[in-house]
């Protein structure tokens, strides 16, 4: 059950010869891999690249007529295994997960892969996760292509130029006998625009078209010694220089040609739209792509090709080289190119620009009229720079007016999700034990890491809490506490959590929080999902597998009874018996949920049914504005309005409409019993007779107790 449906864009991967595609950039990825004779697709979840995956689930059908065949990976690493089948076979295969993550996790296979070559063209989708917005650590996947000597791809984010560097990666892994990576930014996985399609194509060896028998052995493809030492002759005496020549020939690379030739620019494809836009800003360039400083664009920025950098900075006197983040590879392997070849161009980069961070248009500007200045004081650009200081000096003024910055908003819970009770009980229980260690997990229960919960020591990696735990474990007087979420189960915390912890005989408490999809990357099933993407079965079960790998203390709780959610942890914390304690938190995430049972609710309403929803509420008389129930719960849809009462100045909580029922922020409000403020509502639609008379026999005795008419606003709802 993904996060939303893809029958729409599923429609445009059957455009034909000629016709036009319009969508995101992804999308174009997909397409674009159907168009180049894929044989075979996997991927781990993990936005903004899972949408590749996504969509392709959605379109089954399509590859079903194709043959092309379609895994969903348990994790990163079982996703790159898959391209082991192009190194025998001449099938071009396409594997995608969020990087760097998700890279960190693959590498082994990759290195092994890049040892052997590969035959079929191996393509490898990343989903470059860098600058302020991203949600994983600051590096990038650069580090990996040097390593292993996969080549790096990194495109200038425009469908055209995306869909033919898709095609030719698959070209130049094949030309080279070398995997291909294709980094795409956020941006560019997001990016609209069109290009001219082409019809699909069926590969030649599929689920179609079988063979009939394997590939003959040969020792030398196998990543061993001492085929390994081979290999490594071959990485840089033969597929290197292929590599470069293909990315010469097929022109993957590009020059932007402007009149100020003394000087130019050398920048990461990915970043070549907010390069444009910042000379733009400056006066140096057009909105059309146009630029007045010449400009090497690179879409591949491993391999670099030596003689393409230095005919490009030969006759120029000074060189910026754009490239975001740290270390500087691309800077100093293009520093290292001149040098070799004599060329005495200056190369700007750090410096001008930032060692770390994002680079915006803002940045960018800033560090181009720093190079200009250097490069080229002669040229006029007073007032461009004029604006954009007077655009910072605005900035500086209203900052100085509020006092300090703007508070980041920091991502949260949703709305009555499941995992909210849990942690609420962990605050709880630790008022009767004292503060725990608290390793955490990667997953939407990363979310209790900030206000009001703000619990975690670490996060080490998806599905690695437990394993870190157990190094803390030994030198704490109480139990260390571990969360993972049911993805992070099935991607790493199995084997190198629990099977770890169980083998050394580790004492500690793990709740797993088991709400039923890869929720935080947009609710794909899992093993233990209700159903599967092919049938409604459910392919594992948790509880039946901690069983059967030893676990012995393990209890199932439902998460929104936040009574037995602390009784449980309660008993978990103070067992005499040592050993692992697991929590099986369940309880299905809301988001999903409402997305299943809103289609539900409206076609009983139109069948005329009976529906009924739950709110909560709080009396303002009541309310005495303590706020326990805030700080305790942190749920979106409960905040504050000022008192009606004119004789108290503290505000009192309020529910708005967004509530879906939970009924959690009631329950905190008084460790675990119903603060008397709130009140619970059922919205009945379609009612029956019954509830017509329960109704009118309530508003009589309210009535009659108040000394006034029933409220007639109070009816039920037709």
């Amino acid at each position: 059950m993904a996060e939303r449906s893809f029958k729409e864009e599923v429609k445009s991967l059957r455009l034909g010869d000629g016709e036009t595609f319009r969508g995101e950039g992804i999308l174009a990825v997909t397409k674009a891999i159907l168009q180049a004779g894929v044989g075979y697709v996997g991927g781990y979840q993990g936005a903004p690249v899972s949408h590749l995956v996504d969509v392709l689930v959605d379109a089954q059908d399509l590859l079903d007529e194709l043959g092309v065949h379609l895994e969903t990976c348990a994790n990163e690493a079982s996703a790159a295994a898959l391209l082991a089948a192009s190194i025998n076979y001449p099938i071009r295969g396409c594997v995608t997960w969020k990087s760097i993550v998700g890279t960190n996790v693959a590498s082994d296979a990759l290195s092994n892969l890049a040892s052997a070559g590969v035959v079929g063209g191996a393509l490898i989708v990343v989903g470059e996760d860098y600058g302020e917005g991203a949600s994983v650590i600051q590096e990038r996947t650069h580090a990996y292509a040097l390593k292993s000597s996969v080549w790096l791809m990194d495109p200038r984010p425009d469908l055209p130029t995306i869909v033919r560097l898709v095609e030719s990666g698959f070209a130049l892994s094949e030309a080279s006998n070398t995997p291909t990576i294709m980094d795409l930014r956020i941006r560019a996985c997001h990016v609209t625009g069109e290009f001219t399609a082409k019809a699909n194509v069926a590969p030649s060896i599929s689920r179609n078209r079988q063979l009939s028998k394997p590939a003959p052995h040969d020792y030398a493809k196998l990543s061993h010694p001492p085929s390994t030492y081979a290999h490594e002759k071959l990485k840089f005496e033969v597929r290197l220089p292929a590599a470069r020549q293909y990315i010469v020939e097929r022109g993957l690379n590009e020059t932007l040609p402007g009149e100020l030739d003394d000087i130019g620019i050398i920048v990461q494809g990915g970043l070549t739209n907010v390069t444009l836009r910042a000379l733009e800003r400056l006066g140096l360039a057009d909105g059309f792509g146009g630029t007045r400083v010449p400009t090497l664009v690179l879409n591949v920025v491993h391999p670099l090709v030596p003689e393409q950098v230095s005919g490009f900075c030969t006759g120029k006197r000074h060189v910026l080289v754009i490239e975001e983040g740290s270390p500087n590879f691309i800077e100093t392997a293009i520093d290292s190119i001149l040098r070799k070849a004599d060329v005495q161009t200056k190369i700007h980069g750090k410096g001008a620009l930032p060692m770390a961070g994002e680079y915006t248009a803002e940045v960018l500007t800033e560090g181009l009229l720093t190079f200009i200045g250097a490069a080229r004081p002669d040229i006029d650009i007073g007032e461009p720079a004029r604006r954009f200081a007077a655009v910072r000096e605005r900035r500086a003024r209203v900052q100085a007016a509020l006092g300090s910055p703007l508070p980041l908003r920091p991502p949260g819970f949703c709305t009555g999700c499941p995992e909210r009770p849990v942690f609420t009980a962990v605050k709880l229980v630790e008022r009767e034990i004292g503060k725990v260690h608290v390793s955490t997990d990667i997953g939407c229960h990363s979310f209790a890491t900030f206000a009001p919960f703000s619990l975690g020591n670490s996060i080490l990696g998806f599905g690695m809490s437990l394993a870190a735990a157990q190094g803390v474990s030994s030198f704490m007087d109480k139990r260390t506490l571990t969360v993972m979420g049911d993805g992070g189960f099935w991607h790493n915390g199995l084997l190198s959590g629990v099977s770890s912890t169980l083998f050394n005989r580790g004492d500690g408490v793990l709740i797993i929080l088991q709400n039923g999809y890869t929720s935080a990357t947009g609710a794909q099933y899992l093993p233990s999902s209700a159903g599967n993407r092919r049938d409604d079965q459910k392919t594992s079960d948790i509880a039946n597998t901690l069983r059967a790998v030893g676990v012995k203390w393990l209890r199932i709780q439902h998460t929104y009874s936040l009574r037995d959610m602390i009784k449980v942890l309660r008993e978990a914390f103070t067992a005499k018996e040592r050993g692992l304690k697991v929590i099986i938190g369940d309880g299905e995430c809301q988001l999903a949920r409402q997305r299943r049972i809103r289609p539900l609710q409206a076609a009983a309403l139109s069948r005329g049914e009976r529906v009924v929803r739950t709110r909560y509420g709080v009396d303002d008389e009541v309310c005495t504005g303590d706020h326990s129930c805030i700080r305790l719960s942190g749920c979106p849809s409960l905040t504050i309005k000022p008192s009606p009462d004119p004789l108290r100045t503290d505000p009192v909580a309020s529910v708005i409409n967004s509530c879906v029922g939970c009924g959690l922020c009631g329950e905190v409000a008084d460790a675990a019993v119903l603060c008397p403020s709130f009140y619970k509502a059922d919205i009945v639609q379609n009612p029956s007779w019954w509830d017509r008379l329960v109704w009118k026999v309530r508003a009589t005795v309210i009535g009659a107790l108040q000394g006034k008419a029933p409220v007639r606003a109070m009816q039920p709802a037709e």
